[in-house]
């Protein structure tokens, strides 16, 4: 990111159709029921930044860093974001559809209630991430790491995991699809920790202490 950077008020310009936005710090509200493609955003800063329901089909992130601000049910389909960051942003009910996601963090971020459907997630950090009731159904994982992270509810249905992919000290209860994490890397404390929900996949019941005493 170059050292100085052009102010843009998105209260001010909004987002419009085929719009490319370079080199700038981003700050405001678009408003309500914005709908833009194609808009693209290179080399910028968003800072506290409010795009909340917006629907910006084909959207294009490369080189940005976006700290807090509100991304709540921001609706991407075909979008890519490259070499980005995103510090304590609100994500919940993002959904980002049949795009690309690499060489991305995000660090202390709400993301619950969001999809990432038929998406390619490749060289992924999730830092101390919410991702309770998150939908990852079809999508493509290559070296995500979640560290820290609550996977609640996640739903795994149909993804694909290949190699690199780690999880570490995240809760799983209640997750959907648990089969898929195969190749995944997980410290044994983790797995201990988790084998209820490893269990319940297999079909496995797990018997009470008095069935154990009675043995």
């Amino acid at each position: 990111m170059p050292p100085h950077l052009s102010p843009l008020d998105l209260g001010v310009g909004g987002l419009h159709d085929e719009l490319t936005l370079d080199e700038v710090h981003i700050v405001g509200s678009a408003g309500d029921d914005v709908a833009a493609r194609h808009v693209q955003v290179t080399a910028a800063h968003l800072h506290d930044v409010d795009l909340a329901g917006a629907r910006l089909a084909h959207l294009a992130l490369r080189d940005c860093r976006i700290t807090g601000g509100n991304l709540a049910n921001v609706a991407v389909r075909g979008g890519i974001a490259e070499r980005t960051s995103f510090d304590r942003v609100r994500l919940t009910g993002l959904s980002w559809h049949e795009g690309t996601i690499r060489d991305v963090t995000f660090r202390g971020c709400r993301i619950d209630l969001a999809s990432f459907a038929a998406t390619r997630l490749e060289r992924i950090r999730f830092d101390d991430c919410t991702l309770a009731q998150s939908d990852l159904q079809d999508a493509r994982l290559a070296a995500v790491v979640f560290d820290g992270c609550d996977l609640t509810d996640v739903d795994l249905t149909g993804a694909r995991l290949s190699a690199g992919c780690e999880l570490r000290g995240c809760t799983l209860d209640g997750a959907r699809g648990i089969e898929r994490l195969r190749g995944a890397s997980m410290p044994v404390t983790d797995v201990i920790a988790s084998a209820g929900v490893f269990a319940a996949a297999l079909g496995i019941r797990i018997m009470d202490d008095e069935e154990e005493d009675a043995r």
